[in-house]
């Protein structure tokens, strides 16, 4: 570098010199146009005098002619200065990084007026220095096209959800966004010695083959193993086209959904948080709590912005390098300059070239890691990013790692792990991660939701009981706390930890998810507030209304809780199903003989008594050819009708529900399909369903079509049972490239 500068800087003075030569020839003592003077003028002007005889002395031309020399000098030095890169603004940025206040990477006039106390800072964006910028490309959920590096200190401060809206979670209220910052971490342990084991063995853990159900509330997974409930061998999911009218929550910075019925995720690689308008859904729904006769009440919880806000906190600068890294210190940052402008190629190449020679530096290695994560989002490739999760470990592997590497290198690829659907490799990175830093509440709250995540809840419940032993007010163990009581069915227990939870505003607890639980929660014990955190959760942006409380949706779509077949466009497919209602009556009929056992019981929790089964013919568009030969005609009819059959969102089945049964209110995951009911045994009277506000009866051989995003509950009070045919669609305005791309529920 120092030979470089040398070098710029001769040719900076080159410049300079020239320049002053150039005045020369317009200096006071010059003589006529050749800029030559003959022995006696510069005798002559030696003793002061001019060819005019008039004494000498500066002239008005002159002052100008010397003032347009220092002006062209200091425009030349500049330009030296600039082209030459003969001043390292990157070393004198960082320096001012300490008082970045609003997370650009750099000291700006904002930040002066964050220091100075005219401006707030966001709690969202920690200050750090821009050589420790890495990108962070997808957790967000909603991710522009030209989206720049993210800073490390972001990655420290990062949650495994994003979040986990944000949603994912995103963020999800955006996020899921967006969700999702994590945790405030505590301050990081210095201890540069440490030694990390290898973990190969866990790097591509298969996934634990699940049962998946259409509207079960009480398990926690990613929305990407959905798909795979029918291929269990399959252990990623493949990046799949962009589409931007896809408005779903994610899990993190993050995290990052949590409950089967509404098949909530952290994060989905293609799919942004969801962020519904303000006039999206029931145009009634300001209304709609007015309307069921349900007064509203202030809820006390501080606003999203407030929620969000930490005080500020003098932060410690997360040590990166050791002893030897600082050695090469200007090999590495040379490196890193190419990825922080986008040249992931060849910060790549510069970066595998620096293993090479230093195959002991942690930091070349996690900046090669980094730029393979870079080049996994911007290739959309899962075999690159398996390969920056195999780094990632490496990093941890070698001797010598910083501690605050070691604990940003293991979140990373937990968090990608996660991503890949690698859940029980995510699980024991996490648990390593824990192991390594046990007074870290945080890493504990992330070892948690990655119990949840492969359906471990007792484990998951300790861990968040030992978290709230330590930090009773911590209100992200307190909202997960509060879901996993939900689970138990200890719905009267989960209530305080819910509501205490949103309120606190911690990170993580502003989620569609919670405020979802705790009104299902008060519905269930008879709480009217239950609508008072609905209204909450629809002005934060989680829910398209009040009744209207679906988690995955694409903004836009028409909403209304009842529809005609007309509206729909499906008019042949409601045709075909009422021309043929006792074809498919009588099949259902006959399946329903409990000695063949192919009507399974209600097991989602939707019930507060009674009994109710269904028999499946078509479960997230596949069709189950082992219950279609219980009902062949009734699937054959079906298999002229993509609509139905090949909606990913849904399901098609028979539906039977016996006498003294009621089934609580209840929202179904998605806006993206409606539901069909044809009538098959239907009582004269005790049979009814609600929508929102309004209130209906089935009748035999006639189809009613309801949209399930909005809340339904339904009552059995007859002499005798009720069977119905569910038939779901696509909802009619999806395009049929997102009718192809969206995930499977």
């Amino acid at each position: 570098m120092a030979p470089r500068k040398n070098a710029k800087g001769g040719g900076g003075n080159s410049s300079s010199s020239s320049g002053s030569s150039s005045g020369g020839s317009s200096s006071p003592g010059a003589g006529t146009s050749g800029g030559s003077s003959s022995p006696g003028a510069r005798r002559e002007t030696k003793h002061g005098g001019h060819k005019n005889g008039r004494k000498g002395g500066l002239s008005g031309s002159s002052f100008f002619t010397w003032f347009m020399v220092i002006a062209l000098l200091g425009v030349w030095t500049s330009v030296a200065v600039v082209w030459f890169d003969l001043v390292d603004y990157e070393e004198v940025l960082g320096k001012l990084g300490i008082y970045d206040a609003d997370g650009d990477g750099d000291f700006d006039v904002d930040d002066a007026k964050v220091l100075l106390g005219l401006k707030e800072r966001s709690a969202s964006e920690p200050a750090v220095a821009p050589e420790e910028a890495e990108p962070y490309p997808w957790l967000e959920g909603q991710v522009p096209e030209d989206s720049g590096p993210r800073n490390i200190e972001d990655e420290v401060e990062e949650q495994i959800q994003p979040l986990l809206h944000e949603a994912v979670y995103t963020e999800h209220g955006d996020d899921v966004p967006q969700e999702e910052d994590g945790q405030a971490r505590e301050p990081q342990p210095e201890d540069d010695d440490f030694l990390v084991g290898s973990d190969a063995d866990d790097r591509f853990e298969p996934l634990e083959t699940r049962t998946f159900h259409e509207e079960t509330e009480d398990s926690y997974h990613v929305e990407e193993t959905a798909s795979q409930a029918y291929n269990q061998d399959t252990e990623e999911m493949m990046y799949e086209q962009d589409n931007p009218d896809s408005m779903e929550p994610v899990v993190g910075d993050d995290e990052r959904r949590y409950h089967e019925a509404d098949d909530l995720t952290y994060q989905d690689y293609d799919e942004p948080v969801y962020e519904p308008s303000e006039n999206e859904g029931l145009e009634s729904s300001d209304n709609a709590v007015e309307e069921s006769n349900i007064i509203l009440e202030e809820v006390h919880v501080p606003p999203a912005e407030e929620q969000q806000e930490v005080p500020p906190v003098k932060k410690k600068k997360p040590k990166l390098l050791n002893k030897f890294d600082k050695t090469i210190k200007a090999e590495l940052d040379a490196a890193e300059k190419l990825r922080k402008r986008g040249k992931i190629e060849e910060a790549l190449s510069a970066f595998q070239e620096l293993v090479r020679k230093y195959p002991q530096s942690p930091r070349a290695r996690y900046g090669k890691a980094q730029c393979e994560d870079d080049l996994a989002e911007k290739r959309r490739s899962n075999e690159v990013l398996r390969g920056a999760i195999e780094t990632y470990q490496e990093v941890a592997s070698l001797p010598d790692v910083p501690t605050d590497l070691l604990k940003l290198t293991l979140k990373r690829r937990s968090d990608r792990q996660q991503f890949l659907g690698h859940m029980r490799g995510s699980l024991m990175t996490l648990q390593k991660l824990v192991q390594l830093f046990p007074d870290d509440m945080s890493l504990k709250n992330d070892l948690g939701v990655g119990y949840l995540l492969v359906g471990d809840n007792n484990n998951a419940q300790k861990v968040y009981e030992e978290v709230l032993n330590v930090t009773p007010n911590d209100g992200f163990a307190k909202v997960h706390y509060g879901f996993i009581l939900k689970a138990q069915n200890k719905i009267a227990e989960s209530i305080p930890y819910l509501k205490e939870g949103i309120e606190s505003g911690d990170p993580g607890t502003d989620d569609g998810r919670f405020y979802f639980h705790l009104g299902d929660a008060m519905q269930r014990v008879g709480n009217k507030e239950a609508y008072k955190w609905y209204e909450l959760g629809h002005k934060r942006g989680h829910f398209a209304s009040v009744w209207q409380r679906s988690l995955y949706n694409v903004q836009g779509l028409k909403a209304q809780p009842w529809w005609t077949p007309k509206e729909t466009g499906y008019t042949e497919l409601v045709k075909s199903l009422e021309r043929n209602w006792k074809l498919i009556r009588d099949e259902g009929l006959a399946v329903l003989d409990k000695t063949k056992g192919l009507f399974l019981p209600e097991d989602e929790n939707l019930r507060e008594k009674g009994d109710w089964s269904q028999f499946t013919l078509w479960q997230q568009g596949r069709k189950n050819e082992n219950a279609c030969k219980g009902a062949p005609k009734t699937c054959s009819l079906l298999d002229k009708f993509p609509e139905t059959t090949g909606c990913r969102r849904g399901q098609i089945k028979y539906s039977v529900m016996h006498p003294g049964t009621h089934v609580w209110p209840h929202t179904g995951p998605t806006n993206c399909r409606l539901r069909m009911h044809l009538g098959l045994v239907i009582p004269k009277e005790g049979c009814k369903i609600r929508c929102a506000n309004e209130t209906k009866t089935w009748e035999e051989g006639k189809v009613l079509i309801f949209d399930d995003s909005f809340e339904h509950e339904v009552w059995q009070d007859a002499a005798s049972f009720r069977l119905i045919f569910i038939v779901d669609v696509w909802h009619p305005e999806l395009t049929p490239q997102q009718r192809h791309s969206l995930p499977a529920i």
